[in-house]
């Protein structure tokens, strides 16, 4: 690479996902190779107990708030925290045989429709306040749950949502702190990944806001993003099923070495970017080891931990052996009251919304001066079948 030069195309560097390509900067949030995910210079750990709010504030401006700066930064949600009626009638009224990725997707759609008001500012903390609703109206919609309860934005950002969702099983306080948990770590991820990229993307074309979050929530959805964590506790249930919940670690060993020889996928390991284990898989094997220790799920996805690692490090082409975050939240949101993994990446979305809605901002009113990025248009070179 020549002085001055950050990126030199060749011929290897093409048709692979643009990997590792700079096209940008980002300002909320990075990913270390070694250390992890970092939001505004922090790592997500020194967060992980905070308020989610704070964490949103945080990515919003830049800088950790006082209590009266975010105090006042809840109240300018609060203002925006209630969809209209059309709004709601319209995403109850949606399909509910479609994928629930699908009809998030449709509510963001629709929410634009009624709630947008064209100015990504304006829009941005419009979406992150009404997004609790926007969400839980469609996850119990497309489940069947009956009707939302009203929204009571006062109780706090994930509190509200948890008590807007009406599922069959019981709420408890321990599934209010996991979804708290699991939204901080999910907020935001670089500027790069998938579902991020699309969003800036398309709003680099002036789609609005609420447009370019559906496009993103689709980006999302997929099996290489964000249903990840859905597939990984499809693959824990799997293995318990094999196994049994007082297996050993050397069992656990066995199966693992097994499915690998018989070229079966091992669910929950590597990362594009890490070369050690995901900070935000260890917060969450850490929480789930304080607060259910002892759940069927848990206790399998610990060894996995421990044991998946051990064997795949033998093998020196894998660069990252270790888990990854989708490894452990789909076990913790089930040990902790939620148990519809078809849901899961809904959550994902309702977290990284935010991160991708302030990133947006960034790039439409901030880039360059505040010109804002052109549009996204990379140059393909044409080549025959």
């Amino acid at each position: 690479m020549r002085e001055g030069v950050l990126f030199e195309v060749t011929r290897e560097s093409l048709e692979t996902g643009l990997r590792g390509v700079p096209v940008g900067y980002c300002t909320t949030s990075y990913v270390d190779p070694q250390k992890g995910l970092f939001y505004v210079g922090r790592p997500v750990a020194e967060l992980a107990a905070k308020d989610p709010l704070e964490v949103i504030y945080l990515l919003f401006y830049g800088e950790m708030g006082n209590t009266a700066q975010v105090a006042a930064f809840g109240g300018e949600l609060k203002k925006r925290a209630l969809c209209k009626e059309e709004t709601i009638a319209h995403i109850e009224a949606l399909p509910h045989t479609g994928r629930s990725m699908d009809v998030f997707a449709a509510s963001l759609l629709i929410a634009g429709m009624y709630e947008g008001a064209e100015d990504y500012e304006e829009d941005c903390l419009s979406v992150i306040a009404k997004l609790p609703q926007i969400a839980a109206t469609m996850i119990n919609s497309h489940a069947g749950w009956g009707a939302t309860p009203s929204p009571k934005p006062e109780l706090g950002y994930i509190e509200n949502f948890v008590h807007m969702l009406a599922p069959p099983s019981p709420k408890s306080e321990e599934l209010v702190s996991a979804m708290r948990l699991f939204q901080i770590i999910s907020l935001d991820h670089g500027g790069g990944n998938l579902s991020t990229f699309v969003g800036k993307a398309v709003a680099s074309g002036l789609e609005p806001m609420y447009g370019a979050l559906a496009a993103a929530m689709t980006a999302l959805a997929g099996p290489r993003h964000g249903r990840a964590n859905q597939d990984c506790l499809e693959f824990v249930n799997q293995v318990l099923k094999e196994v049994g919940a007082n297996a050993t670690p050397a069992a656990v060993e066995m199966l693992i070495r097994r499915k690998l020889a018989e070229g079966e996928l091992v669910y929950g390991f590597g990362h594009a970017v890490l070369r050690a284990e995901d900070s935000r898989a260890a917060i969450c094997y850490q929480y789930c080891q304080k607060h259910f220790p002892n759940h069927p799920l848990v206790k399998i996805a610990q060894l996995l931990r421990t044991e998946g690692a051990k064997v795949l490090k033998e093998n020196p082409k894998i660069s990252d052996p270790y888990p990854n975050v989708d490894a452990i939240t789909g076990t913790m949101l089930s040990a902790a009251g939620f148990p519809y993994p078809e849901y899961f990446t809904v959550l994902f979305g309702l977290a990284r919304c935010v991160g991708v809605a302030i990133q947006i901002v960034y790039e439409r009113t901030q880039a360059r001066g505040g010109k804002g990025t052109p549009i996204i248009r990379p140059a393909y070179f044409y080549k025959t079948r």
